[in-house]
């Protein structure tokens, strides 16, 4: 952890903007007059999985929100590999290759397994080719192969949240948003989907940017790791250096 002569945090360092590179530049939202977000800035590199942590009401779900476009910032600014998103529309901000999982798994029930899945394809159709197609999904998660044909509404909260992923990843994203996949899950479907996400980034590199309160495991599987604190970034560093800070873990992760 390196603190700077001011007292703020300094981020892990980047070599400038790159194909995939996802940056937030001293972006602040508002929900009216309560600030959400205050001059955040963070990096998600490419091939990297990005970790913001912090307790309910740090501002996580915010700053997911206003990077893909369904939050309009009150100032600052969004970038993927240089290119401009800030002010775009959320059906743009996904055309330019930002896909973003919400938290609560939101499938569509009345859908099934194989009818969400296409519309993430749909998408990266539209996008052109990308990385991902149904069956390399099916072979990542072969829970959902298994159910294809059946309502989405069947599935548990582990399929489900496969199943986002899944269709978020047929999208061909850049970057990949992820808010809280491990929320009301056991620890081995998290574990689970933790290791495949490592595996995604390592073998694909695409670059993830994933907001968690389960700071433990977040930490043990990402490269970088920032920390909100009432919408401000109160510190970052590698992944692996903000683990090992005990004072910072008791103070803001609740480990």
């Amino acid at each position: 952890m390196s603190e700077n002569a001011t007292g703020t945090w300094n981020a892990p360092a980047t070599s400038g903007n790159q194909h995939g590179e996802l940056e937030i530049r001293d972006l602040s939202a508002s929900y009216g007059p309560v600030v959400a977000l205050n001059h955040v800035h963070i990096t998600a590199r490419r091939g990297r999985i990005t970790a913001v942590l912090g307790a309910n009401g740090a501002g996580k779900t915010t700053l997911l929100r206003t990077v893909s476009g369904l939050v309009r910032g009150s100032s600052g600014g969004v970038f993927l590999g240089g290119r401009d998103l800030t002010g775009l529309s959320a059906e743009a901000i996904a055309m330019a290759g930002v896909a973003h999982v919400p938290e609560g798994r939101g499938v569509i029930t009345e859908l099934t397994v194989e009818e969400n899945l296409r519309l993430g394809e749909l998408l990266g159709t539209a996008r052109g080719d990308g990385a991902h197609d149904l069956d390399s999904v099916y072979e990542m998660f072969p829970a959902l192969e298994q159910r294809r044909r059946r309502e989405a509404n069947s599935l548990s909260g582990g399929e489900r949240q496969m199943l986002v992923i899944g269709r978020a990843l047929l999208s061909a994203p850049e970057v990949l948003l992820l808010d809280e996949p491990s929320l009301g899950l056991a620890p081995r479907i998290v574990a689970q989907i933790f290791g495949l996400l490592r595996d995604l980034v390592d073998r694909d590199g695409v670059t993830v940017l994933l907001v968690e309160q389960n700071a433990r495991s977040a930490l043990s599987i990402a490269d970088d790791g920032f920390v909100l604190n009432l919408g401000e970034v109160v510190a970052a560093d590698e992944a692996s250096t903000l683990a090992a800070d005990d004072d910072l873990r008791h103070a803001y992760l609740g480990f």
